[in-house]
Formats: C-alpha cells, sequence, structure tokens
C-alpha cells in the first residue's frame, strides 16, 4: 500500500473496473427491490454543482441500499427535447440534435468521472426516436379514449419563447423559463384531460403524507384547488343562461350585478362595442397576473340576468378581475360582502345590499359568518343553514345544484416549436382530424429545417408538413405544434423499467420496481413536473400497464447550492466547474464535501475551506490504513478498557449512521460520526494500547460505513486491506448489542458555552464526581488556567459547562 494517496489514479482505476464489470446493472430478482431515482437532467453541455449534489444523493442513497443486500435500481437518461437546444442551435447554427447530443457525451462523461452508480444500460434520451415513438402511441390512446382534445382557447403566450404555456408554467405573470411578461391570446390548442383526474389527484395525496414533504402536498393541494359550493342559473334577456359558481350561496340576496370574464361565451350575445372592448381587455391583461389587484374594471353590456328567487333584474357585466379559469367563468357581484365586488360598484355606482348581519359586521364589506337578513324567507337564519336551505330551493326549483369545483385546468401540451416530440395527426382536405396509423410511427423530425425565417420552422417546413391520409390517399398536412417537454418526463421513470423493449411502451417488469422508492429534485417542480407525473401514471395505469397508483412513493427535495449567500449563475461570475475541483481534488472529495456541508434539505453554502477539509480527511483515512497495514500482528501493551471503549464507540456508530442513511435521511451527521470514528482510531494507534485485530477491525467497520459516500477510495483500502470487494462482498456492518452499554453515556464538556471535550461516563455517575472530573480534563484545564470558575452548569445526562472568567 503505497503511503500518499492518489485519488486521481485511484478513481480512474475503479471506475474503469465498474464499467467492464457492469457492475450496478440491475435485473429482477427475488431480493427486496429499491428504485432510487434523481430527476433527470436537460443536457444543457456541463454539470453545475447542483446536479452534483443532487445525483451525490441518490448514489449514497443506492449504495447504502446495495450494501443491505436489496436490489437495486438507480437509472439516468436525459430530458433532452426542449427551447435551449432549438436557441442554441439559431445562435450556432448547428442542428438542435448535433448540439443535444453532443452535450449528451460530455455530461455523461462527467458523471461518470464522479463514480455514480448508474446502471448505463437502462439510459435514454428523450429526443430519440425510440423513446419518443411510444409517446406517439400513447397520444393515439389517449386521442381514441377522448382524453385529448383541441379547441381555440385563451392561452398563456411568451412572447419572448413564441409559445403557449400551461397555468402552472407561469410563474407571478411570467414564463417560467424566459422570465417574460405573459401574454393572452386566443389560439387553437391541443389538450390533455387533467381535470377528469382532478378528485383523485387531490384524494392521493392522503396516501403520500408523511412521504413527501408537507409543503409540496400542501401546493399541489392548494394549485388543484377544491371547493365545495354551489352553482346558480340566471337567466337573461337573450336565450341563454349565466351559470355562477359560488361557495357563499348565504350572499344570493346581496347580488346586485353579476360579472363575466372576458372570453365568457356569453360575449358572442353582446353588441359590437362590447365585444371589441373584451378583445382589447384579453390583449392587454394577463388574467393570472391581475386577478388578484385592487384595480378594478369593466364595461356593462347592456344585459340583465333575473334573480333565481327575487325575480329581479340584474346587471350583466364584463370584469377584470374574474378568471375564466375557475369556476364558470362568472361571479355573483356582492359587493357588501366581497372586498373586489365593493371595489367594482363604487367605481360603477352599483347598488350595495346588505344580507349578513353580525355584531363584527360594522365594516363596509363583511366576509364573515352571521345572520341572514333582506333575504326572504331566510331572514333569521344562520348563514351555514340558511345556505342549506337555499340550495334545496334553488334545486327543487330547478335553479341550482350543488358542485365541487377545482381550480385545476385541462393541461396544454401543444407548443409552437420545433425541437419536441411531433404530435402524431393529420389534417384531411376533407375537413377530417385523425391520428396516424401506429405502422407509421415514429412521425420524425425532419433535420433540414431554415430557422432563419422565425416561428416554427415545422410550419414552414416545404415537404415534411404534407402527407397523405394511408386509409383514403387523400392529401393531408401533418399538425406542426410538438408537445409540450414535460410530457417527456411525465413518464420517463416508467420507461427506465425496460428502456429496450420494442413491443410496449412499459414492459411487465415495470409491475415490479414501481413505485419509485425514492425520488429527488428540486421543490420547484412541486406543480409543475410532479403533478404531471402524478396525473399520468394514472393515465398508463387506467390503460392497463401500472397496477400502482402513484409514481413516487418517497420524495426528497434538496436545498439549492449558494455562493456568497446567492444561488449560483453565469451571470454573477460565482459558478464552480465540478470537472476543476475532480481534477484537482478527486472525485470522492468532491461528494463527501456536498453531502456533508448541510442537511439535505437545506440550501447548501460553497466554501473552498470546506473542500480543503473533506480533502484532508480522506488524506488522514488513507493515512490512517497505512499505519495500520503496518501494525504488528500482535501487540502485548493491551489495555481493555480502552479496547472496550473504542468497541462501544464503534457499534453505538454503527446504530446512530444506519438510521441516518435509512430513516432519517441525515447524511451530514453521517460524516461527522465518521470524522470522530477516525479521530479514536487514530488516537488508539498512537497510544499503541490497543490490540491490532480490535483497531483493524474498527477500521473496516468506518470503510464500509463511509463506503456509500466515498466509493473510490473505500473500494480501494476494502482492497489493499483484505477488508472485503464492497461492490462483491455486499454487507452492511451490524452492531454487537454485547457493546451497546445501556450504562455509559456520553457527557458533552464545555467551556464558557464552547464544546471542549465528549467523555464517557457511568450513567448513574452523581454531578460532584462529574464536575470533578471534568475540571481535571487537560482539554478544560487549557481555557480555565488563572481564571475563576464562576458556576458549573449541569443538564442531566448531557452536558456540563464551566463559566470561568
Amino acid at each position: 500500500m503505497q503511503e500518499i494517496y492518489n485519488p486521481k489514479k485511484i478513481e480512474k482505476k475503479i471506475q474503469s473496473y465498474w464499467e467492464s464489470n457492469k457492475t450496478y446493472k440491475a435485473n429482477i430478482s427475488s431480493k427486496k427491490k429499491f428504485y432510487c431515482l434523481s430527476m433527470f437532467p436537460y443536457p444543457s453541455g456541463n454539470l453545475h454543482i447542483g446536479h452534483v449534489r443532487n445525483y451525490t444523493i441518490s448514489d449514497v442513497l443506492a449504495r447504502f441500499h446495495r450494501m443491505l443486500g436489496e436490489n437495486v435500481m438507480h437509472p439516468i437518461g436525459w430530458d433532452a427535447f426542449g427551447l435551449p437546444a432549438e436557441n442554441a442551435a439559431m445562435e450556432n447554427n448547428l442542428s438542435p440534435k448535433e448540439w443535444t447530443n453532443s452535450n449528451i457525451d460530455n455530461m455523461r462523461a462527467q458523471l461518470k468521472s464522479i463514480g455514480f452508480s448508474y446502471d448505463w444500460d437502462r439510459e435514454i434520451s428523450t429526443c430519440s426516436k425510440e423513446y419518443y415513438k411510444w409517446e406517439q402511441w400513447f397520444f393515439i390512446e389517449l386521442f381514441k379514449k377522448n382524453l385529448v382534445y383541441k379547441k381555440a382557447s385563451l392561452v398563456n403566450w411568451d412572447p419572448v419563447d413564441n409559445t403557449v404555456l400551461a397555468n402552472e408554467q407561469v410563474i407571478d405573470g411570467k414564463g417560467w423559463r424566459s422570465g417574460a411578461d405573459v401574454e393572452q391570446k386566443k389560439i387553437s390548442q391541443w389538450f390533455l384531460k387533467t381535470t377528469d383526474y382532478s378528485s383523485e389527484l387531490l384524494a392521493d395525496l392522503k396516501e403520500l403524507k408523511g412521504f413527501w414533504p408537507e409543503n409540496v402536498i400542501t401546493m399541489q393541494k392548494n394549485w388543484i384547488g377544491e371547493s365545495d359550493g354551489a352553482e346558480v342559473y340566471f337567466k337573461t334577456s337573450l336565450e341563454m343562461n349565466i351559470d355562477v359558481f359560488t361557495t357563499r350561496l348565504d350572499t344570493l340576496f346581496g347580488v346586485t350585478f353579476l360579472a363575466i370574464a372576458a372570453d365568457h361565451t356569453f360575449i358572442d350575445k353582446c353588441p359590437p362595442d362590447i365585444i371589441s372592448y373584451c378583445k382589447n381587455l384579453l390583449k392587454s391583461n394577463n388574467d393570472l397576473k391581475k386577478s388578484d389587484e385592487k384595480i378594478v374594471d369593466g364595461i356593462f353590456t347592456g344585459i340583465y340576468a333575473i334573480h333565481p328567487i327575487t325575480n329581479k333584474k340584474i346587471p350583466i357585466w364584463v370584469a377584470n378581475y374574474v378568471l375564466t379559469g375557475y369556476g364558470t367563468g362568472a361571479v355573483m357581484g356582492v359587493p357588501a360582502h366581497d372586498q373586489r365586488d365593493n371595489n367594482f360598484a363604487i367605481k360603477y355606482d352599483l347598488e350595495v345590499i346588505k344580507v349578513i348581519s353580525s355584531q363584527d359586521s360594522n365594516d363596509d364589506v363583511y366576509t364573515g359568518s352571521g345572520i341572514l337578513i333582506n333575504s326572504l324567507d331566510f331572514n333569521k337564519l344562520d348563514n351555514i343553514s340558511a345556505s342549506d336551505s337555499i340550495l334545496k330551493f334553488l334545486v327543487n326549483n330547478n335553479c341550482g345544484k350543488q358542485v365541487k369545483n377545482y381550480k385545476l385546468r385541462d393541461w396544454g401540451i401543444s407548443r409552437q416549436r420545433y425541437w419536441g416530440c411531433p404530435i402524431p395527426i393529420i389534417y384531411r382536405e376533407d375537413g377530417e382530424i385523425l391520428a396516424v396509423e401506429g405502422s407509421e410511427l415514429p412521425i420524425e423530425l425532419p433535420d433540414d429545417v431554415d430557422f432563419s425565417l422565425g416561428g416554427n420552422p415545422l410550419e414552414n417546413h416545404p415537404t415534411w408538413k404534407y402527407t397523405k391520409c394511408n386509409k383514403t390517399g387523400l392529401n393531408a398536412i401533418r399538425e406542426t405544434d410538438t408537445l409540450d417537454t414535460f410530457f417527456e418526463s411525465s413518464w420517463y421513470q416508467s420507461r427506465f423499467c425496460s428502456p429496450k423493449d420494442d413491443e410496449k411502451m412499459i414492459g411487465d417488469e415495470a409491475n415490479y420496481w414501481l413505485p419509485v422508492d425514492i425520488y429527488i429534485g428540486g421543490i420547484e417542480h412541486a406543480v409543475l413536473h410532479l403533478l404531471y407525473a402524478r396525473f399520468f401514471h394514472k393515465l398508463l395505469r387506467d390503460q392497463g400497464m401500472l397496477s400502482s397508483n402513484e409514481p413516487f412513493k418517497n420524495l426528497i427535495t434538496q436545498g439549492m447550492v449558494l455562493k456568497d449567500g446567492s444561488k449560483m449563475s453565469k451571470s454573477k461570475g460565482n459558478t464552480v466547474d465540478p470537472s476543476a475541483l475532480i481534477e484537482k481534488y478527486g472525485a470522492d472529495t468532491v461528494r463527501l464535501f456536498v453531502i456533508f456541508a448541510a442537511p439535505i434539505e437545506n440550501s447548501l453554502e460553497w466554501s473552498d475551506h470546506g473542500v480543503e477539509g473533506s480533502y484532508k480527511f480522506l488524506n488522514k483515512l488513507w493515512n490512517t490504513g497505512y499505519k495500520i497495514s503496518k501494525l504488528p500482528k500482535i501487540n502485548a501493551n493491551i489495555d481493555l478498557d480502552q479496547e472496550k471503549k473504542l468497541k462501544i464507540m464503534v457499534n453505538k456508530s454503527i446504530l446512530k449512521i444506519t438510521d441516518d442513511y435509512g430513516k432519517r435521511l441525515s447524511l451530514n451527521t453521517i460524516v461527522s460520526s465518521c470524522m470522530e470514528m477516525l479521530n479514536a482510531i487514530t488516537k488508539a494507534i498512537q497510544a499503541n494500547n490497543l490490540g491490532t485485530e480490535v483497531i483493524f477491525d474498527s477500521y473496516k467497520t468506518l470503510v464500509l460505513l463511509l463506503n456509500p459516500i466515498t466509493p473510490h477510495i473505500c473500494h480501494e483500502l476494502g482492497s489493499l486491506l483484505n477488508i472485503s470487494d464492497l461492490d462483491k462482498d455486499i454487507s452492511w456492518p451490524k452492531a454487537n448489542m454485547n457493546f451497546i452499554n445501556d450504562d455509559q453515556i456520553i457527557i458533552v464538556i464545555q467551556v464558557n458555552g464552547k464544546v471542549r471535550k465528549k467523555i464517557d461516563v457511568e450513567a448513574n455517575i452523581s454531578q460532584e464526581k462529574l464536575e470533578n472530573m471534568s475540571l481535571n480534563l487537560e482539554e478544560v484545564k487549557k481555557y480555565t488556567i488563572n481564571k475563576e470558575i464562576k458556576k458549573i452548569i449541569y443538564v442531566k445526562g448531557k452536558l456540563v459547562n464551566i463559566v470561568a472568567l
């Protein structure tokens, strides 16, 4: 064994061994399965430290579960379609395919250099025809079952990326990728019937409670947005009802106007000046951004509705604060009991009728509970009882019904871009819209596109868009929109189970591997990818391809990597190149640092000093192994009490670290415990009063416990010291309960609040004895010499704090 730690040499050798032996290839077996997955990367060209942290966490857990003897699948792939490739193609005069595949090659090499234990035989790329062929096939199946449809709709238009965005992709009124102010635009789009699954998506969140972060569950619950209420039918002076959803049926007698969205179907019945106003409003008003603002605006349509109980005429207004995507796109205007309605009524001098009375209802706008007034036969009822009674009246008179409403809308899945999965639809010259035949799949993207023409190159392609219907021979035009890239990432976890299957979209193996046992990724995907993936999983289940209800059993949302308190970005000049770090320190050092620097869920503050510290620790680990290799086989100078203390410490560490890996997912504290173990072992070597076998066994345990985090150095140490082949002789250390001595406890010794020593003592030690023992420790004397002991604070069973001034 060489005395000097050489990570570059070691890691290259070990990685070559793993690759040539296909060490991490996963197959179905009788063992307990463990499917570990990180959100796969977009092939931007280079890994960043955020990637490294995410993938190191998943690799650590995958390696730990392998050592437990479980059958682990840990795959990787590429979320390869998307706008950046198209933009790069225009900037660099490259095809998106060339740019993407080149980036994949580079990033694959980077991933391998960090030693991630992937089953590379399962690698997938969403831009490969072998992958998106099945996506097209599934689209056709959904089309046949009317779960996908096309309609003209007001959509969120990103003027920078020149494409439609789903509601989930609009963040505070801006495009999720470009950051541009989103506009409203009416165009024909393809939709998936997400709303058919609103109730189940909400109900099944209960299955995830305790396994997913509570804030993610809350975000999805709020996004789905279930409301219990009623739909009230208002007749109009035209032959068309306006149906209104409300959760406050108790305020029905306070309605003094109806407010409808600018794109409500009723607008088509309005005079030309109203239609013109609405078109201008839609162009200038992003309802997702403006709906919660206090500035209200509108126009009277000149048309009246009829109150379903009083038969009173109610004016119908267009209002900018009414959301077309929630409820029915129409609301009851109740100015006495809703602030926005009140603002609107004041601006346009509309009637205000108070119908809820309470001791607390002196405010102009009262939104609480109370007793009904000005409500005919329902006066003097409390508002809860009144709501029930009013609903019964409406139902009995065919004027309304009880309903559940959801904020969740159908998912708009078509994008006006080139670099995406072609939608397998043709428009025949006789007006028919048809799915292509399965035998025609995959519909591939053409390579000879011209980006200089602007817009969607598929729309401008001279030949690709023109085809014939196989059934009739009639001329047809292909759909030139492509699928939203979230479509690809919604089912990739299932395809990993049988990535080479040419006969099925999802092979039978999926029901062995799914659901994913631990899924790791950023919180920013809470209501984007994670909601879509849950929805898609249920679609696949209902098509008979899966048997489980949810795709991901456990979810970890790791924190961001920061530098100088800010998120890393090229524009700020605060990025860190993982490849340069690996070249200088080795992959194990980088892995160790990103695990040790912060708890998984917290942000990680980058520290060059911390990286140096991790490198020093691995040097110390190596040097200790070298010293142990030189120890004599027999040591005559043995202190049995010290041997017992080391054994107790090691076995307690096994229990704690095992729980930290498995139950608590407290990976950073594992490193702390291993550092304490290494310190204890090095002190034992220096003291020369322990048997060589005890020291070797303790060091062997340390190497095994560290292996999931720093696998290269541990593999090499295992080989050189004849510990074991950590990839073949997989065995997680088991604690010897004979040395888990409940009569011994660890007490923290502090001087003026700073930890100076941790000592093992008998659990029933007296306070006086413990204080005297603490004062006589060399580590304490160093900080109390020539000082007066003012007081000693004792927390039973935990710590002694000596206050010396």
